[in-house]
């Protein structure tokens, strides 16, 4: 049974996060989730990025910070293999790695924020992301320990002022408060996230979270608010929307590349969800874009 792997971090007894940079191999994780926030800088590649419900495509610079328990993972574009040298830096860290209370003081206010909202995962953008970005990489090299917790609430401080960034998991206030939803349905979109491409089924769905396909779409639509095949379309629509602005791909080759079997089907579902045709959001993305 496909899940999201709960992912088991160790840091040293004297240290209060963990910074580590992983090489083109960790690109391939399996959605993954641990209690620990995560702030992850892409160093080099490309490709899609998966954060609870929500799949975007990252580059090199792209910056997230993530909440605790959220799932998530980045996949290499196949095109990307082979041809660079994919690697990004990663923070991680508890809420109460400097003390049960640190960040509820008042001069943490602005910070303590920035981590409640890290829920819903966090991408920062522009000036913001290259100035925290600037800090992290000196986190990095930093080896007196007093200096590296300075970079560490720098770090954190120059994202929580910061008003460029986007909230990629918008409907993380549709799950339930029961962790035992949050893990059944967590188990579901990994199944969803692996295979989406690929054939997916209710049936599969259904006895990943042990139930009857029945009891299952009720229960899917009651903690999501949307419908099994909504969602599976919603992933396959999404790929498809990136594949048009980003390759020069036909649209025969987009629509199985999505997970559509039928061109006919994935003509219409496209049009249903974004009021025109494949071939005239490629064209008239293309006709902003260089405006």
């Amino acid at each position: 049974m496909l899940k999201p792997t709960l992912e088991s971090l160790r840091t040293a007894a004297s240290n209060s996060f963990l910074v580590r940079r992983f090489n083109e191999k960790a690109f391939s994780a399996p959605y993954h989730f641990h209690p620990e926030l995560e702030l992850t800088l892409i160093l080099k590649g490309e490709g899609k990025r998966y954060v609870g419900n929500n799949m975007s495509q990252y580059t090199a610079g792209d910056l997230v910070l993530l909440g605790p328990d959220l799932p998530h993972c980045w996949k290499l574009e196949s095109r990307a293999k082979g041809k660079v040298n994919a690697s990004s830096l990663v923070l991680q860290f508890r809420k109460d790695c400097l003390g049960a209370d640190f960040f509820t003081n008042k001069e943490m206010t602005v910070i303590h924020n920035l981590l409640q909202k890290s829920i819903y995962g966090i991408q920062f953008l522009n000036r913001s992301a290259k100035a925290a970005a600037g800090k992290l990489l000196d986190l990095d090299k930093e080896p007196h320990p007093f200096k590296k917790m300075i970079l560490f609430l720098e770090a954190l401080h120059t994202l929580a002022i910061s008003k460029e960034f986007v909230l990629l998991n918008k409907e993380k206030e549709a799950t339930v408060a029961s962790f035992a939803d949050q893990s059944r349905i967590n188990d579901v979109m990994a199944y969803i996230v692996e295979h989406f491409k690929k054939q997916i089924t209710l049936d599969k769905a259904a006895a990943i979270a042990g139930m009857t396909p029945t009891a299952f779409c009720k229960y899917f639509k009651r903690v999501t608010r949307k419908t099994f095949i909504e969602t599976v379309l919603e992933y396959r629509i999404n790929y498809a929307m990136q594949q048009l602005v980003n390759t020069d791909h036909s649209i025969s080759h987009i629509s199985f590349e999505s997970g559509f079997g039928d061109v006919s089907h994935f003509y219409k579902t496209f049009r249903t969800k974004q009021k025109l045709s494949p071939l005239h959001y490629r064209k008239r993305f293309r006709i902003d874009a260089f405006q």
